[in-house]
């Protein structure tokens, strides 16, 4: 089961909407639940990395029930900020201010134009693309010289039997609460399995570099199995 999910980036894309469908109600409540109440600090710290000047078109990809979409229209409260999500039951739970833009799309398809994009953001966006490559090569499209990228996600190390302990970590606590909310492990141990098909912290560089994507900084959390990075366009 979890090899065919991952086998094409059609299958992919089709599990993460039917997930996703099932994860919305919970989702908010969930994401403290496994980042161990972490995740707004690390989102505080994700947004402080940000220009400080005054972007016009900020994107955020699979922006869920829109958390980090609504901090950033309140730090930038003269931009205008479009969620972008995969999964129509997440966007129906994003609410916000008259400035935030909530469109139902893939972040591997983006009906966007050329170089019109100021800053994109994604809180655990980049693991769930359906094709990461072509993900990326998007962000790249839309975001203008000099644009700033800054992504939160789940982290792979180059270590092959810390990779090995991480996963088995994340998987079992996973599965403890997709038992506890949903009566499924699958449904969190889902986080393990694709972050085991993830790109390591260097190789995952080298794909933003190959796109003119050049990091500025990062910040590693819960002995790095979490990690934000902050790109700027070239």
């Amino acid at each position: 089961m979890t090899a065919a999910i991952f086998s094409t980036p059609e299958s992919k894309r089709s599990y993460n909407r039917s997930l996703f469908k099932e994860v919305a109600p919970q989702y908010d409540r969930v994401t403290r639940v496994l980042s161990f109440g972490q995740d707004a600090s690390w989102k505080k710290w994700l947004l402080k990395q940000l220009p400080s000047d005054n972007p016009h078109e900020i994107l955020d990809l699979a922006c869920g029930t829109g958390d980090l979409t609504r901090a950033l229209a309140t730090q930038y409260p003269h931009a205008h900020v479009t969620g972008l999500d995969l999964t129509p039951e997440m966007l129906t739970l994003a609410q916000g201010p008259h400035q935030i833009t909530w469109q139902e799309g893939d972040m591997c398809d983006l009906d966007i134009a050329d170089h019109s994009i100021d800053v994109v953001t994604g809180g655990y966006a980049l693991r769930n693309a359906p094709d990461l490559e072509t993900c990326i090569q998007e962000i790249s499209r839309v975001l203008r010289p000099g644009g700033t990228a800054a992504f939160l996600d789940f982290s792979a190390p180059v270590n092959p039997w810390l990779r090995k302990l991480h996963f088995g970590l994340l998987w079992i606590w996973g599965a403890i609460w997709g038992t506890c909310f949903h009566g499924k492990p699958s449904v969190y141990t889902y986080i393990a399995d694709s972050l085991a098909r993830f790109p390591d912290h260097k190789q995952l560089r080298t794909h933003f570099a190959t796109h003119h994507l050049i990091e500025v900084t990062h910040r590693r959390y819960m002995m790095g199995m979490i990690e934000i990075i902050v790109f700027k366009k070239d």
